[in-house]
Order: structure tokens, then sequence, then C-alpha cells
């Protein structure tokens, strides 16, 4: 076999990692470094998981590459093994699911209290995944420069609550960089992806950490005080401090997927820790006699808001918008 037979076998088998995903093209950054617009070969299915993107930011891929006269394209010829991924059931098709990206060393959430504001449920039906894909979650408590004092108050008990659960919070303000540089050294070395409601601030933090991203940012809206959709589509950055980052489309709703209802309590931790003390080893935490996630429910020693997070996702409920302020007394 020649040189140029064996160049053209390599270039028909070039491996890559698909950095950003529009719906029907991919773009993916080969091995060598350089970046290809790529389309699928068929219809890929992975495993029986019947996604909406069934290539998605993240997944190593195989490409053939198609000669074209004006630019070289390619066609995705294979999708590798994923180690992980985060995935949700999509807003309009319950159904069926999305994977907002794969083979992720960790995920930061952002949350705001009020501009827009993330509720409790959100949070922990995004922390159930997380756990569920074994990818460490930290939490962003974005916009801490604009609370008053009995707003802090409030942050500083969320922060409090997901602490003593296990959880790395941490306040900033990608705005005024308070706090970007400890978020910097987490992503040394990693694969990190961002995410949150529209609104939090993603954007404003990638461009914090990356400031030669230039990516787009819009003000909240007045109205709904909601955020407004900057980000289409999960696109991959290099970063210059050898890291990468995901930036994420702003989620809505958050719909848990593909969970018996025995495992659910093993994706909360203090569930989980609890549970060799339960009277039924498939206890579910709800009517059994001598449940030990009840008795430290009723010691105060689990908040309610987590509970009542567990309660829903348990009977299969839709992402609803509960306030940590909002539980009547047990």
């Amino acid at each position: 076999m020649n040189e140029k037979e064996q160049a053209e076998i390599e270039k028909e088998n070039m491996k890559g990692t698909v950095y950003k995903s529009t719906g029907s093209w991919y773009q993916v950054k080969a091995d060598d470094g350089k970046f290809y617009d790529c389309r699928i070969k068929g219809k890929f299915r992975i495993k029986g998981i019947k996604s909406t993107n069934p290539v998605a930011v993240g997944d190593r891929v195989e490409i053939s590459l198609e000669e074209k006269s004006e630019q070289e394209t390619g066609v995705i010829t294979k999708i590798e093994e994923r180690e992980n991924y985060i995935i949700r059931k999509s807003v309009n098709l319950s159904k069926q699911t999305h994977i907002i990206a794969s083979n992720i060393d960790q995920v930061f959430l952002l949350i705001t209290l009020n501009n827009p504001p993330t509720f409790t449920t959100f949070i922990d039906r995004f922390l159930v995944t997380a756990e569920a894909y074994r990818i460490e979650a930290i939490l962003l408590f974005n916009k801490i420069d604009t609370y008053n004092e009995d707003e802090l108050v409030e942050i500083k008990y969320l922060a409090a609550l997901y602490r003593e659960i296990g959880y790395q919070c941490i306040g900033i303000s990608a705005k005024t960089g308070k706090n970007v540089e400890q978020v910097k050294d987490l992503m040394k070395g990693k694969t990190s992806m961002i995410s949150g409601h529209s609104g939090t601030g993603k954007s404003t933090l990638v461009n914090a950490i990356e400031p030669s991203l230039h990516l787009k940012t819009s003000k909240i809206s007045d109205q709904h005080k909601q955020g407004q959709h900057t980000t289409t589509f999960a696109e991959m950055f290099d970063l210059s401090f050898d890291a990468r980052i995901i930036d994420t489309p702003g989620i809505k709703g958050f719909g848990v997927v593909d969970m018996e209802k025995e495992e659910i309590g093993n994706y909360f931790p203090e569930f989980f820790e609890r549970k060799q003390d339960c009277k039924f080893h498939n206890c579910l935490h709800l009517d059994e006699p001598k449940c030990a996630v009840k008795e430290a429910l009723e010691e105060e020693e689990i908040p309610w808001s987590r509970y009542k997070s567990y309660l829903q996702i348990l009977k299969g409920e839709e992402d609803q918008h509960y306030r940590i302020d909002n539980y009547p007394e047990e």
C-alpha cells in the first residue's frame, strides 16, 4: 500500500469530538486539530435511546470526509460508547428525550434567586440526573452582587442545605467577576458543562472565564423575569488554560428520564446513606414502617424541600415551580 492509499484510508476513518450541534449539521474537531462540518449517516440509535438528537456535543465519533470543491465536509459514520451524559425529557415531545451533552467531567448548575427564579425542584431533578450518570455537580449561586440582605440570607440558607448533603456551592457574580477564578481553578484539565434556566448568566460566566469568546448575552425580560435564549445550541469551547467548557441553551423544566421507582432514592445521597437502616431493603420511603428516611425527615435531618422533590419524581409529575418558602408546615 502506497502513502496516498494509506492517507485515503485514514481520511475515511478520522476520529474526533463533536463541538457543536445545530440539529442537522455537527461541527467535529478531528484529532488532527482541524474542524469539519459533518452530517449523520442514516439513522443512529444508540442502545435504545430514542433521543431527539442522536449525536450530542461531547460525543467521540468517527468521520469520513467528503471531497467538495469549496469546503471539506464529512459524514459521521460511528459514535463511540459514551462515558456518561446528561439527558432530560424533550419539552414538546414528552415521550422523547434530549441528550444535552456527553462525556462530561463535571457540571456547573447556575442558580439565581429571583431574576429569574430557580426552584428547588428544578435543582433537585438536575442533581438526581447527575447522580444517576455519575457526573459531579457543583452549584453556582450567581448574581450575588444584586441581592439585598434578606435575599442573601435565603441564598446562604439554600447553599447550606446543599452543602450539608455534600454538594460544593459557590456564590459568584459573573458580571463583577467575584469568585470566577475559583470556578476556573475547578475547570482546569477537565470538560465542564454549564447549565441552568435562561437568564441565569451562563453566557456571561463563560465570557468572564474566557473573554475572547464574546458569547452573546441578553437582558432579562422585565415583564416575566425570565431570560431570553441567547444560546440556541449546545457548543463546546477550548479554553486557554487547559480546559473545555460546554455552553448549553437555557432549560425551562427538567424531566427525569428512565428511572425505576426503587432506584430514585439512591440518587438522593442523604436518602441513600440511610437506606440500610430502613426495615425493608426495597423501602420507597412512603408509608412503610420503620423508614429511616421518614424518621430523619421528622427529626429535620432531611429538608422537606428535598423530600417533596423526591415524591414529585416518584409520582412521575412534571417539573413544577416550588419555592423553598412555599412549603406548608407538615
